[in-house]
This record gives C-alpha cells, sequence and structure tokens, in this order.
C-alpha cells in the first residue's frame, strides 16, 4: 500500500517545488511568469490541491517541458516496454480530463503518446503551449471533438485525425453527448 507522501500529487508538488528552484525562481516570480497566483502555487507544491491541467500547462510553458515529461519526472525510470497496468493515469476531477500516458518520454526519443478521454460537456482550455511549436496528431477514436488552436476551430469526429504545431491558445471540448476518446501523438520541436 502506498503511503500518502507516495501520492502522485505528492510527488508532482515536489517536482514542481523543484523546477522552481532550478530555474532560480520565487513563488512571486513564478506566479508572474505562469499566470497563476502565488497562494496556488505554494497550495500545489505542498500537495494540498491537486493541479489541474490548465494549471500544470502554464507551469510547463514557463519551465519548457510537456505535461508528459513532468508527469513522467515523477515515475520511476521509463522502460522501453510500457505494460498497459504500468501507465500512468491522471485525472482532473474539476475538468472531466482524464489521461494515460501510453508511450511516456523516454530518453533520445522527441515522441510520446497520450490517451485523453473527456467527459461529455468537458472543456479544457490552454492559454499557451507547454513548448512553442509543439507538433500534435490528435486521433478521435469515439465520440466527437472540437479543437480550436487559436483562431481555427475543427470539428473531429470518430476516425478524424488533426495534424497541427502548436504556437498559441487551445482548447479541447467534448462536442457529442457521450465521452470523447482519443489518442495524441507529440513531438517536441
Amino acid at each position: 500500500m502506498r503511503r500518502p507522501e507516495d501520492s502522485l500529487d505528492t510527488r508532482i508538488g515536489a517536482r514542481l517545488a523543484e523546477l522552481r528552484t532550478q530555474h532560480g525562481l520565487s513563488l512571486g516570480e513564478l506566479a508572474e511568469r505562469s499566470g497563476v497566483s502565488r497562494s496556488t502555487l505554494s497550495r500545489a507544491e505542498r500537495a494540498e490541491i491537486s493541479p489541474t491541467a490548465t494549471l500544470l500547462n502554464r507551469l510547463c510553458h514557463v519551465f519548457g517541458r510537456t505535461m508528459s515529461q513532468l508527469l513522467s519526472e515523477v515515475e520511476a525510470a521509463p522502460a522501453p516496454l510500457v505494460r498497459a497496468a504500468d501507465q500512468q493515469i491522471w485525472q482532473d476531477h474539476g475538468s472531466g480530463f482524464v489521461r494515460r500516458s501510453v508511450s511516456p518520454p523516454h530518453t533520445g526519443l522527441r515522441g510520446e503518446l497520450v490517451e485523453g478521454r473527456l467527459a461529455p460537456g468537458a472543456d479544457i482550455a490552454y492559454d499557451r503551449p507547454p513548448v512553442t511549436g509543439l507538433e500534435q496528431h490528435l486521433w478521435v477514436l469515439d465520440g466527437a471533438l472540437e479543437v480550436t488552436d487559436g483562431e481555427q476551430v475543427h470539428h473531429l469526429d470518430t476516425g478524424d485525425c488533426l495534424r497541427m504545431r502548436v504556437f498559441g491558445p487551445t482548447r479541447f471540448r467534448c462536442a457529442g453527448p457521450v465521452e470523447t476518446r482519443y489518442v495524441l501523438a507529440v513531438v517536441r520541436p
């Protein structure tokens, strides 16, 4: 049985604090750069709150890494074979977003695979990419998804694939009455 100090939120919080220190930032400076309040950052670092996808995205932007990289940094060293039972699952309970790291970042590889699930009505907006110019290939497996990339709105149905490089704000919205499930292939520039 895992101890509370071994929870994913605790490990994420500790890693966020390490990254802030490595970048020589105070909580106030990080708050200015990320647009996240100092108190929220402090609570996330102490694992008093479970960080949302939007919060993690903003911090990843400041630290120059993808969300998958951040999450992989709090896991054991990645293996070449990732069994389904070992794939890290992270949930943003507030937005209805579930994220499975199917193929986490690995040394020497630029790509990763993520399975995303959005509950009906789920709507996640990112005000900036975690890494500017990030290449993404989004393949809808079930349901309908509306993706906004800057000013461009894309409506995707089951089987559709959207390819894009991310330079600005994006938004992912479950566009149907049932859960949307998709695969996201992410390639660092």
